[in-house]
């Protein structure tokens, strides 16, 4: 199984460790989940793609503290975190970027022929 680092992940641009969401927080992204898009698969020769385009009012309900200041951007979130935000999807994908003029599309991906652990 690949590593964020194995896969080009800066993971200085993450929380330290996974940032639990409250019950109070997690409930006040829930009114958004329906609305996430989630674009088709791409890839190249050694990755597959997606991006995932949250609705931009749920970036002002997203906590503070998942949020890169210096980049006016969210943090590279662990798995734990955007899927308490109510993101889903299959195993393996890691949230490698964001698109800086558009906050909102967080970018994914995962080895090729990806098989989970058994």
């Amino acid at each position: 199984m690949s590593s964020p680092e194995d896969m080009g992940i800066d993971t200085s641009r993450r929380n330290p460790h996974p940032r639990p969401l409250s019950d109070n927080e997690r409930a006040r992204l829930e009114e958004f989940v329906e609305a996430i898009h989630y674009s088709t698969r791409y890839s190249d020769s050694e990755f597959e793609y997606r991006h995932v385009q949250l609705p931009k009012a749920m970036l002002k309900a997203i906590p503070s503290d998942y949020h890169d200041k210096s980049k006016g951007t969210l943090k590279l979130l662990w798995e734990e975190e955007w899927r308490a935000m109510g993101i889903t999807q299959s195993l393996g994908w890691e949230h490698y970027e964001v698109h800086e003029p558009e906050p909102h599309i967080l970018l994914f991906k995962r080895p090729l022929n990806y098989q989970p652990p058994q």
